[in-house]
């Protein structure tokens, strides 16, 4: 008589699985029962069903959000910005730093209508207000010269960080002066939301803070750093030290805005006295006071090292070459 598969074949009994051993006849470890999803996939083979195809590596999300995946979230963040630089003809800026805690007039108004301890901390930013008009001035004042520049790209391009404070300031002036203008936002707990001045097609949001100091660094020309915190600061000592070790095969002008201020929050003579940079390295910044001072020290600098012959390569973005 013939005997049926499963009659040859049956599934271990609880007490045979107790008893399994490894090949050196140490106790075995018991089996795991199956899950919900294992035991319904076997009932779909059993019955004949198709396996069902997973998704492609690229487009499944999961896979992505993985540590396994990190590499390739960070070539995202160079190539997905590459890609719409290019396609919007921007070669290269001018990138404003500073206080996102810096109020723009409508926050003001809205600060001078409050009383008690709150009207203490209105005042103290009051005192901070007039560099959110005076870093939308310069940007305005800045495009204006570059959009006058008529050149085939897309030059000198106002770019901040993408939020509130000076950051806002900056985009604000370029648009209202009828440019582009470029945020470069990261994902915080706290303050950093877009600004509603940025290019649409040029706001940038970024998870990896060493990506987006990429980006501001590789294609500034010019900075202007306004009065700012830790941020302001980080990013700061990091152009200056690219420029100081000479990283990049280019030059970027450094302009500190508000003399008093910076004089105050950094003793760059005790530096000097302490050994710790060159004499020479007081040289890589230069202070300004006034959106005036300021327009006449980037534009001066920009057309002696950019714009005066021999031209520059073609082919934007102006990504700097490292040494």
């Amino acid at each position: 008589m013939r005997l049926g598969f499963a009659r040859h074949f049956r599934a271990p009994s609880r007490k045979m699985q107790a008893n399994r051993s490894n090949l050196d006849g140490t106790p075995a470890a018991p089996m795991k029962p199956q899950t919900p999803e294992e035991a319904a996939r076997a009932a779909a083979a059993a019955a004949g069903a198709p396996l069902e195809q997973h998704n492609l590596a690229y487009r499944d999300q999961t896979f992505l959000d993985t540590p396994d995946a990190r590499p390739l979230r960070i070539m995202s963040e160079y190539f997905e910005p590459l890609r719409r630089l290019r396609r919007e003809n921007v070669h290269d800026t001018i990138v404003f730093f500073g206080s996102a805690r810096i109020p723009g007039p409508e926050a003001m108004t809205a600060a001078q209508a409050k009383t008690g301890s709150e009207a203490t901390g209105a005042g103290r930013a009051g005192e901070l207000a007039r560099y959110y008009e005076e870093a939308r001035e310069l940007a305005h004042r800045l495009t204006e010269w570059s959009r006058g520049l008529h050149h085939p790209r897309r030059r000198f391009v106002i770019a901040s960080g993408g939020g509130p404070g000076i950051m806002e300031a900056a985009n604000r002036g370029a648009a209202e002066a009828g440019g582009a203008t470029i945020g470069f936002n990261i994902q915080l707990p706290f303050e950093q939301n877009p600004n509603r001045w940025i290019t649409p097609s040029l706001n940038f949001q970024f998870h990896y803070f060493f990506m987006r100091k990429f980006w501001f660094a590789y294609l500034a020309k010019a900075l202007v750093a306004f009065p700012g915190g830790f941020g302001t600061l980080d990013e700061v000592s990091e152009i200056l030290t690219l420029a100081q070790t000479q990283k990049l095969a280019k030059k970027i002008v450094v302009a500190l805005y508000g003399e008093a201020y910076w004089r105050e929050v950094l003793n760059f003579d005790a530096f000097v006295r302490w050994g710790t940079i060159g004499p020479g390295d007081t040289g890589l910044f230069h202070f300004v006071n006034t959106p005036q001072e300021a327009y006449d020290y980037l534009t001066g600098a920009l057309t002696e090292i950019y714009l005066q012959p021999p031209p520059e390569e073609e082919g934007p973005p102006g990504i700097a070459k490292t040494r």
